[in-house]
């Protein structure tokens, strides 16, 4: 803020005065008359914005500009999207326009809008319900006014293209109060009598009130009720409307909508032509591939007297072999007998000279376990003697006796017993039960 005492510079008051419009005034549309319209050589447009009581400067540069689908002329009511500025330099008041269209158009816009969210939700638009068009259909359909600058159009493409095709104009107006229900009813008309394979729904150029019909829901309805695959031509490539979105195909203008449903017979009799070369030479090579297996199969082809000579002259050759094989094969049988004979009588034994060692190797075996048991014979009975020397028995009979203490113990020295122990005396034949009276020691 600026103290009421302080001097500005004419700069610095403009810059405050724009900072102040700009912050406290946001994007809004205005309406009014365009008047004093200057179209400058950079691309900008200038021009005053007028009502009965006021008027006010706009400037639409040039990026901005060149997207509108019309020109911008004096005396004509439009309303505007603008940012409302000012121009420092000359301390203008101004406002600076991000779009343009033609007064009253807002109301149609929305209502543009809102029918088309509403149909694309129910899925008219969808493009799985859009159908192919016939190649060569029988008979067209044109849903227009008679005297429509496009039915001209349309017509004469037709007939440069394929004359042959007849056509059948369901009439209706294209512009109006009930034009729309009317469209709606020539549609309906046309899937009733049946008589096309394709339909042309289609008019001229102009403003969006001019082509409003063809955004009504009854004419969406009819197109997508429709039995017949339809085809929209409707206004120049820049307009675009309900009929264009349910149609089974959208063309951009007029005569490229009859572009579409017929082929060009010129193109047609040039691909006749071509696809006519193409079979001749197929069918060139499919004959020269033919004589060529004829003259093979020929070279093969042999006389019946030839084929059984050389069938004969086969056959004694196969005997020739055969004998041959068969002497190779019995001397080969032969060889193979002797020397197996000679084999096995090289391992043949000699019977008597095995007898002769056999009956030396018994003899020598009898000696040998003769003199092997008498060796064990004379061991055992030494041990034997060892074994009787060892035996307790005898050192008993010898007159030893053996004691032990009544836990059964054996008893080796007079220190392990006491004065009226009992002991177990055992003889070599026979045993006493003594009471100790009297101990000596060991000397």
């Amino acid at each position: 803020m600026f103290d009421k005492n302080s001097v500005l510079s004419v700069r610095e008051l403009n810059l405050a005065a724009k900072n102040l419009i700009e912050g406290g005034l946001p994007l809004l549309w205005v309406r009014g008359e365009i008047s004093n319209f200057v179209s400058a050589a950079s691309g900008h447009w200038y021009f005053s914005l007028k009502d009965e009581a006021a008027q006010v400067r706009c400037v639409m540069f040039r990026h901005k500009s060149q997207y509108l689908d019309f020109r911008p002329a004096n005396g004509m009511q439009i309303e505007v999207q603008a940012l409302p500025t000012l121009y420092e330099a000359r301390g203008d008041f101004q406002l600076t326009l991000e779009k343009m269209r033609p007064a009253g158009l807002g109301a149609l816009f929305e209502a543009f809008e809102r029918l088309k969210a509403r149909l694309e939700g129910e899925g008219l638009f969808d493009a799985e319900r859009k159908r192919d068009l016939p190649q060569l259909p029988k008979q067209i359909g044109i849903v227009t006014s008679p005297q429509a600058a496009a039915l001209r159009d349309v017509l004469r493409t037709l007939a440069n293209r394929m004359p042959n095709v007849p056509v059948v104009l369901y009439p209706t107006p294209v512009q109006g109060v009930e034009a729309g229900q009317k469209i709606a009813q020539a549609i309906a008309t046309a899937n009733r009598r049946a008589e096309c394979d394709v339909l042309i729904v289609c008019r001229g150029g102009g403003s969006i009130e001019d082509l409003w019909a063809f955004n009504e829901e009854v004419v969406a309805r009819a197109i997508a009720a429709s039995a017949i695959p339809v085809v929209s031509g409707v206004g120049h490539e820049t307009d675009v409307t309900i009929a264009d979105f349910v149609a089974d195909l959208r063309a951009a203008t007029p005569t490229a909508a009859a572009q579409a449903v017929v082929p060009d017979r010129q193109a047609l009799r040039q691909h006749l032509a071509q696809q006519h070369q193409h079979l001749a030479r197929a069918a060139l090579r499919q004959f020269e591939q033919r004589m060529q297996q004829l003259d093979y199969l020929q070279r093969r082809l042999v006389h019946p007297a030839q084929r059984i000579r050389q069938q004969a002259e086969q056959l004694d050759s196969l005997q020739r072999r055969l004998r041959l094989a068969q002497g190779s094969s019995l001397q080969q049988a032969q060889w193979r007998w002797q020397t197996a004979s000679q084999r096995l009588c090289r391992q043949r034994p000699d019977m008597v000279q095995r007898r002769e060692r056999l009956a030396v190797s018994a003899r020598r075996l009898n000696s040998a376990m003769a003199v092997y048991l008498a060796r064990q014979d004379a061991r055992l009975l030494a041990l034997h003697q060892q074994v009787q020397h060892l035996d307790p028995q005898q050192v008993l009979a010898r007159g030893y006796s053996l004691v032990r203490d009544a836990a059964g113990r054996v008893v080796t020295s007079s220190a392990a017993i006491a004065v009226g122990d009992n002991l177990q005396l055992t003889f070599a034949r026979g045993g006493a039960e003594v009471e100790v009276q009297e101990t000596h020691k060991a000397l």
